[in-house]
């Protein structure tokens, strides 16, 4: 929870308690001459990181929290993209990749909704999630971990709370990229994991370039799908 939401949820930071303060990406659209010196010809790029702050829900008082998942569902439910983003960017992983994604009922899942498994490459999705914007945005978290977390990884024996916290700046990035903000869910569950900011400074430059890479994928998709990007914000000099 941020602070400036806290009206919002109807609870207020308690007396005292001190902000997690916790990095989330900036994207900038590139000019030409931002492009040439970054050698890159996409059209937008993670530039940096900037710190916020947030309070976790043991340093509040009020009404009651909805879940995440609640969270997830309020923001991306009109969202009319994601169910064809999310069937095109499966299908490229298992036509263009050696990874093999695959849905199963969340009940065959032991409580979990999802999984990458590094021995036989394969990405597990609950099938009968109703939302495909979580599913999109799981793909991509799922997608992150076999990318940085596979068994020829050079990062597979990280700690969980390391792969975790990757994993899901991936996805958060990954979300904001085509207009879906997921920072309710995305960046709480970053803080639960990365209390540590050493985990959070290790793991930057990964998370930036597989963010870049997914970012790449998604567009080339977007266009290729003929789907309009969800508005963007005029940007101030």
């Amino acid at each position: 929870m941020r602070k400036n939401q806290t009206t919002t949820f109807n609870r207020t930071v308690n007396r005292g308690a001190k902000a997690i303060r916790i990095a989330a990406p900036i994207i900038k659209k590139l000019t030409p001459a931002e492009q040439k010196r970054l050698d890159t010809t996409d059209e937008r790029a993670v530039v940096g990181y900037r710190y916020l702050p947030v309070f976790d829900v043991s340093q509040t008082s009020g009404e009651p929290v909805l879940s995440a998942k609640d969270f997830v569902k309020e923001n991306l439910a009109d969202h009319q993209n994601v169910t064809s983003l999310y069937n095109a960017f499966k299908d490229y992983l298992n036509q263009q990749t050696d990874l093999q994604v695959s849905e199963v009922p969340l009940a065959t899942l032991n409580g979990a909704k999802e999984y990458f498994q590094p021995s036989t490459n394969e990405i597990v999705i609950g099938s009968d999630e109703p939302d495909n914007a979580l599913k999109l945005k799981t793909l991509y978290h799922e997608y992150a971990h076999s990318q940085l977390h596979g068994l020829k990884s050079a990062f597979k024996d990280r700690p969980r709370s390391y792969q975790e916290t990757q994993a899901e700046a991936v996805a958060y990035v990954a979300m904001q990229n085509i207009g879906v903000d997921t920072s309710n869910y995305s960046l709480g569950y970053v803080a639960t994991w990365a209390k540590d900011k050493t985990v959070i400074h290790s793991a930057l430059s990964e998370i930036q370039q597989v963010s870049n890479k997914v970012i790449e994928l998604s567009d080339g998709l977007t266009k290729q799908l003929g789907l309009q990007e969800a508005p963007k914000e005029p940007e101030h000099d």
